[in-house]
């Protein structure tokens, strides 16, 4: 053997040795690892992590009760929809300090922005929660078993599709009634299809996978093939998905709330501060302006995690 010859052979072995020394790295670690470098999901992770503390913490950062009325407990007498007052501003400092001013009905709106975040959060989990449960299910009974019951569930999920979502959310709170439960249902209700669809397309591609076929060829019962070999390497697409669907699901939330069907007065959620002022935005643009600022700030975290996981989770961009 040549002298090159045996060079190569050693870099080969102390190579091979190196891989087997090398401790498997989880998918989710390496998935991590990888969100962290995309910028949007760095920036989407960090709003989520600040409005999560806002959340954890608002009975500390707010110093209003959110429904509390402060005619007569303030020593300065309050005038209905005042600006905000913020004494390193200028405002004087005789004057209790309202950082996002007061609302039509003489409440602290600094102290109604910080609870809403509380049920935007919940809004948006609540939701994609109960839709990402029924759609996989649904779409992964379809995909497995196929035939007439595939058939059943794939065209009931077209009869939703067939309607505008945010129409046929309406028409179901109509039905159900306004509140905040119900806005909840509905929203789940019309998202649900998209869950289903993508979770049948992903159970189709992989039940075709070699290892599959090889659990088939062992026994593996249906229940145990689905569950355990089926559905978790199907996950990727709705993980993903469904990021993006909080953010979807407290649009729609908001948007039911300013139409009087989702949240009633006197929830601070931020759709009904909006509604309920949306006649004041000349005269009280405040009023307006920081629901409206808060929901574009959540929607927005939302969207660049979800895009930020989804380049994350994608192998053809990490090679």
């Amino acid at each position: 053997m040549s002298k090159l010859g045996k060079v190569s052979k050693n870099l080969s072995e102390n190579i091979d040795e190196e891989l087997l020394l090398q401790k498997p790295v989880s998918v989710w670690k390496r998935t991590i690892k990888r969100l962290l470098s995309k910028r949007s999901g760095k920036i989407g992770l960090l709003l989520i992590c600040f409005i999560f503390i806002i959340a954890i913490a608002a009975p500390v950062i707010a110093p209003y009760d959110p429904q509390e009325v402060l005619i007569g407990k303030e020593i300065v007498k309050l005038k209905k929809r005042e600006a905000p007052c913020i004494h390193v501003f200028g405002c004087d400092q005789a004057k209790p300090q309202h950082l996002m001013g007061i609302d039509g009905n003489y409440r602290d709106q600094f102290s109604r922005i910080i609870y809403g975040s509380r049920i935007s959060l919940s809004i948006g989990f609540s939701t994609v929660s109960f839709a990402v449960i029924g759609g996989v299910l649904l779409g992964a009974l379809a995909a497995f078993f196929g035939g007439w019951i595939d058939n059943i569930i794939m065209r009931m999920m077209d009869v939703i599709l067939g309607f505008p979502s945010l129409l046929l959310a309406i028409a179901i709170v109509a039905v159900l009634g306004p509140g905040i439960r119900n806005a909840l249902l509905a929203i789940a209700i019309v998202t649900l299809p998209a869950y289903a669809r993508l979770t049948r397309a992903s159970v189709l591609t992989v039940k075709e996978l070699d290892y599959v076929k090889a659990s088939v060829a062992l026994g593996a019962s249906p229940t145990r093939l689905l569950l355990f070999r089926i559905l978790p390497n199907s996950l990727t697409p709705i993980v993903v998905l469904a990021t993006l669907g909080i953010a979807t699901a407290i649009l729609d939330a908001a948007g039911l709330s300013f139409l009087g069907l989702g949240a009633q007065p006197p929830s601070p959620e931020w759709g009904t501060m909006l509604g309920s002022e949306r006649n004041q935005v000349f005269s009280a643009p405040h009023l307006v302006f920081f629901p409206g600022i808060a929901i574009m700030i959540t929607v927005l975290a939302f969207n660049l995690f979800g895009d930020g996981l989804r380049d994350a989770l994608d192998p053809r961009l990490n090679d």
